[in-house]
């Protein structure tokens, strides 16, 4: 007889290649996780995993026996969201940059958590970028993801405005003298591209003070007076002031729902749609 908590830690360390990460999804040590897929290799007799300094990877056994792993673990929770009582079971890793986790999970997994309560759903907060990468590793199930210049396309579920932020309400009450100092996320994100394309277009000296990807890291710069900030409009603090001319216009965004390269469980795909019906009004 297989458990089913086992396959769950095998497939965490079949996608993210390290035992140290799975501990930390399941919040257990990694003595343990490792003493789980231990029990799991002994009950089948065979050795699923490579273990070397830098992590682990599939044997030709495991990778024939995650296929199976992911259609039990899909098949379990999809006959208990079915024969329950109880309702919709499962689980959730959800992927969101940190702005928008700010401006709208709350909202969303209040109104969610309300309907199912037995759905347990593990938050990463991280750009874009990352995010996409985590999805091909299939180390998170969905995430919300930027697009930029969003007009036009059919799978967006809101559209954002990108705007300047400051501790002042105009740029002319700052003594930046003729080059302005920004603070923005990682060189990589869309955020950061639009901001200086935007300064190139407008003919505006600026510099990069400060990068990061950390909201509460640019909410503290902007707040501090020393450089201006670009967010998503609904991410503004209530303290912090959006900034116009002659700071030229910055373009939007389009939030996406992007997936994992995987079947998606009942959990997950009752989600995506909570997403796309709650989101818009936020």
């Amino acid at each position: 007889m297989l458990d089913l908590k086992l396959l769950s830690t095998f497939v965490r360390a079949a996608h993210s290649g390290t035992l140290s990460a799975v501990a930390v999804q399941v919040g257990r040590t990694q003595s343990a996780v490792t003493m789980q897929i231990q029990r799991l290799e002994e009950a089948l007799g065979q050795s699923l995993f490579h273990r070397s300094g830098s992590g682990v990877r599939l044997t030709g056994s495991g990778e024939r026996f995650l296929t199976y792993a992911e259609r039990i673990l899909k098949v379990h929770d999809e006959a208990i969201s079915a024969l329950s009582d109880k309702g919709l079971h499962g689980s959730i890793i959800f992927g969101s940059p940190e702005d928008y986790l700010s401006a709208f999970f709350p909202a969303l997994l209040k109104s969610f958590g309300t309907k199912y309560r037995d759905v347990e759903i593990k938050v990463v907060s991280a750009p874009t970028v990352e995010l996409r990468t985590l999805l091909h590793a299939r180390q998170i199930d969905l995430a919300l993801v930027s697009t930029p210049d969003p007009v036009g396309a059919t799978d967006v579920v809101r559209r954002e405005s990108l705007v300047w932020v400051g501790s002042r309400p105009a740029l002319e009450l700052y003594d930046f003298g003729d080059t302005v100092p920004l603070a923005l996320s990682a060189s990589n994100a869309v955020d950061h591209k639009g901001a200086c394309a935007a300064m190139a277009r407008a003919g505006l000296r600026y510099k990069i003070a400060y990068a990061s990807n950390s909201l509460a890291g640019l909410i503290a710069v902007a707040r501090s007076g020393l450089a201006i900030s670009v967010m998503a409009e609904e991410a503004v603090p209530s303290d912090l002031h959006i900034l116009g001319a002659p700071l030229p216009p910055l373009p939007g965004l389009g939030i996406l729902i992007a997936f994992a390269d995987t079947d998606r469980s009942p959990a997950v795909a009752t989600f995506a749609d909570h997403i796309r019906s709650v989101l818009p009004s936020l």
